[in-house]
């Protein structure tokens, strides 16, 4: 299926309500009638956990296809997904069983879904079978919304975006007329895929929000709400729209808040917000929800949960713990994850540059034999361009472009970091056209390969403008370790063209950034630079003393400093001394002054 999002569960208070009686009836009469009516009571408020509890302590020979309904509802909302799928085959077996044809096609439907995301197609095929017997030559009805939704799929893989849509909307349609809020928001959401794959952008994220919407309002059932939200943010995130994704996830987990304890959905809508985070430079806030959101899938939702501790080893290299960094890699690929670029990355920072190409070379490869590129890296032109509909694709060749681009320069291959700087220029101009920006995250990747690969070139006149619309870009998006990372470049180019005071000023702000982001060696490394930069040392202080100045400066005491250079206090304190002695000061508060006076902050 096009769309990954997990999910079971009856529509309660909808479908269960159309049940056969005669067969919950008959059931029901041989229950014990006071366990029974406390586990449907908590049906009824939604304590998925009470629920569970109560509904698995009666005698399955006890419970009506209603109760092995609800106890699959009541599994699934407390991460028993496999439990779940045999309560509910036992729920089809009655429905079937009492001739009870919309709640068997329902449950059939649900059951294909289900196998379909855990990777078993065959089963997942039968059950497709079984729910167009029960619900394709009968009245119509709400739960015929399902099998709509899966013809316009299956047009929409095969590229007949036009019959697609016909059925999408014939899907809604029905819903309409059956005053299904639920499956109509959800055909809405079906829309917006075909439009979205169709390569017309802009109309499908306009009908995403319109389906976002209704979960925001509270118009739709729980499980719904749940599954539009999580399906919207999987598709902002493929779009590069990171505003959008920003916005639709905060309201994601405010809902998510709002629910019992025992909700499914929270891992799956947390793990967007771990990646928006990570973007944004909240990485502290990041790291502990990429550790919540894995212990709220694992061990069910491996595939999701992959991408978790593949955001928190990008977090953790850049941070400069590199063994927490593979470690998370090395799960993340053990869960079904490509761990590139990030892997080649931190193969990079280890100095192992050749084994970062190797690595990005193979992924590269891969990628484009999934998405059906004809052409390798560096040969761009119609047949570089992603298929119709593949926005994850896209968005993640282009991260493997940018990080194959930087191994390149590393290594001082510059036609291959060409290569790999025109596919990006290639993807930025098609994603233009079909989402109507040139101001993505697609871009900014763009902007910056280009401009690095021009200065590496001795292109400074061509770097500059490139760097500077690069660093635009990262700054529009909110995203501060790119940003910072490009100013690097910048104060390089800038140092080139003989602007000094340009040079110093972009090394101080990617210092600054980088140290409140926690990324320690990139902070090192533009300090360093920045005091090669400085015209001359005032009051003849050595290169320690002003490092010691700059601390002292921002507050830090003998301790914290001597932790920072890995020196002693006694050390910290004679620098102390010699940089009194040398400034004609004789307290810290004079030296700091001195310090921003002779501009050393």
């Amino acid at each position: 299926m096009a769309d990954q999002t997990t999910g079971t569960g009856q529509r309660l208070g909808r479908t269960r309500e159309q049940t056969s009686e005669q067969a919950a009836d008959a059931s029901a009469a041989t229950a014990a009638p006071e366990a029974l009516r406390q586990a449907r009571e908590a049906v009824a408020r939604e304590a998925w956990a009470d629920a569970y509890r109560l509904l698995g302590g009666i005698d399955p020979a006890r419970l009506a296809p209603d109760d092995f309904a609800a106890l699959a509802d009541a599994a699934w909302w407390t991460s028993r997904v496999e439990e779940s799928i045999t309560a509910r085959m036992r729920a089809y077996s009655g429905y079937a069983a009492a001739g009870a044809d919309r709640q068997a096609g329902y449950c059939a439907w649900m059951l294909f879904y289900e196998h379909q995301l855990a990777g078993r197609t065959a089963v997942a095929a039968g059950w497709l079978r079984r729910a167009r017997q029960h619900l394709q030559d009968r009245t119509e009805c709400a739960e015929q919304c399902y099998l709509a939704w899966m013809e316009a799929e299956a047009a929409q893989e095969r590229g007949a975006f036009d019959e697609a849509m016909a059925s999408a909307r014939r899907m809604a349609g029905i819903a309409r007329r059956c005053a299904d809020p639920d499956l109509y928001a959800m055909s809405v959401q079906v829309q917006a895929g075909i439009l979205l794959a169709q390569g017309r952008v802009a109309d499908g994220l306009d009908l995403l929000d319109d389906a976002m919407c209704s979960a925001m309002a509270g118009e739709l059932s729980s499980f719904f709400t749940g599954w539009i939200y999580c399906l919207g943010l999987q598709r902002c995130m493929a779009c590069a729209d990171l505003e959008r994704a920003a916005e639709w996830t905060d309201a994601a987990m405010r809902w998510c808040a709002s629910m019992p304890a025992e909700n499914n959905f929270r891992g799956l809508c947390r793990v967007h917000r771990v990646e928006v985070l990570e973007l944004r430079g909240a990485w502290p806030q990041a790291l502990t929800e990429a550790t919540r959101t894995c212990e709220e899938l694992l061990p069910y939702e491996g595939r999701i949960a992959a991408e978790a501790f593949y955001l928190a080893g990008d977090i953790q290299r850049r941070r400069g713990d590199l063994a927490a960094a593979e470690a998370a890699y090395d799960r993340a690929h053990g869960l079904g994850r490509d761990p590139q670029p990030g892997l080649a990355l931190l193969r990079l920072a280890q100095g192992k540059a050749d084994a970062a190409a190797a690595a990005l070379r193979l992924a590269l490869a891969s990628e484009a034999g999934e998405a059906g590129v004809a052409a390798p890296a560096g040969e761009p032109g119609e047949a570089d361009r992603p298929g119709p509909d593949d926005g994850n694709s896209r968005l993640g060749r282009s991260r493997l472009l940018a990080a194959q681009a930087e191994v390149s320069l590393a290594l001082g291959r510059l036609d291959q970091a060409r290569a790999a700087a025109e596919e990006l220029q290639v993807l930025g101009r098609d994603w233009q056209r079909r989402c109507g920006s040139e101001t993505t995250v697609l871009h900014a990747l763009a902007a910056s390969a280009g401009g690095a690969l021009a200065f590496a070139a001795h292109d400074v006149d061509g770097a500059l403008p490139l760097l500077r619309r690069a660093l635009e870009l990262w700054l529009a998006l909110g995203v501060p370790y790119e940003a910072a990372q490009v100013r690097m470049t910048l104060a390089a180019a800038d140092r080139s063209a003989g602007d000094e005071d340009g040079a110093r000023m972009e090394l101080r702000a990617a210092r600054d950034t980088f140290a409140r982001l926690g990324a320690a060696p990139d902070a090192r490394r533009a300090a360093a630079l920045l005091d090669s930069v400085r015209p001359h040392r005032p009051g003849a202080l050595t290169e320690r003393e002003v490092q010691v100045l700059r601390l002292v400066a921002a507050g830090w005491t003998n301790r914290s400093i001597a932790a920072e250079l890995v020196i002693s206090e006694h050390t910290v304190a004679r620098h102390l001394n010699n940089i009194f002695a040398k400034l004609d000061v004789s307290s810290r508060a004079a030296a700091t002054a001195y310090a921003y006076t002779h501009g050393l902050v």
